[in-house]
């Protein structure tokens, strides 16, 4: 499909997660909520289209390149801290919460709204050490100890392999934690944005 039919599939997707009953509980609950895989080409506009349905839909929207992660800033750094078992006093490894987890409460906090997009992008470029913490991630929502909010919904993208070398394949029981949409290039899907956003006529005649 085109970018501005993925839009639309993902968009729908976001409204039925949002969808609230009368006691303000989420019609589908977040463990059943899989989380939409959008895959395409390099500047298609995966990024761009995530945020168009934040805005439109007045929810908030945290953006991250995974590849950008660590296993350690992903999933918390150790620190020692001390516990009392029995009267006796232990020191302990704990983990401060995952930069990723912080940076969707930061949001909440600046902008007061706990509704949200934590939208991932290259999830397939995951390094082999955060690729186990990924599966748990996709499948509870978890980083290290720390959950995602009630009312944030996950968004992953990646790009095709034939478009970066360190992508890697997702196996089967990855695949199935996720909602995939395939995303493909469309000169009149581009053409009209171009015209709408009043890009230069010599660089659309060139095309």
């Amino acid at each position: 499909m085109n970018i501005k039919e993925a839009k639309k599939q993902i968009k729908n997707a976001m409204i039925a997660y949002f969808s609230k009953d009368e006691f303000g509980n989420y019609l589908i609950p977040v463990q059943k909520q899989r989380p939409v895989f959008l895959i395409g080409p390099p500047g298609i506009g995966k990024t761009a289209i995530m945020e168009q349905i934040a805005r439109s839909m007045k929810v908030s929207l945290v953006s991250y390149s995974i590849t950008h992660h660590t296993r350690q800033s992903a999933l918390g750094l150790p620190f020692i801290t001390e516990k009392i078992y029995d009267g006796k006093e232990y020191r302990i490894s704990e983990y401060t919460m995952s930069e990723i987890i912080a940076s969707v409460y930061d949001t909440i906090e600046k902008t007061g709204n706990k509704e949200g997009i934590l939208f991932l992008d290259e999830i397939n470029c995951v390094s082999e050490t955060l690729s186990p913490a990924m599966l748990q991630f996709l499948q509870y929502k978890i980083f290290g100890k720390h959950r995602v909010p009630e009312g944030w919904i996950v968004v992953t993208a990646g790009n095709p392999p034939e478009y970066n070398k360190n992508v890697h394949e997702m196996d089967i029981v990855t695949l199935d934690r996720l909602k995939r949409v395939d995303v493909e290039p469309d000169y009149q899907v581009w053409r009209s944005y171009a015209v709408n956003r009043n890009l230069h006529s010599s660089i659309l005649n060139f095309l």
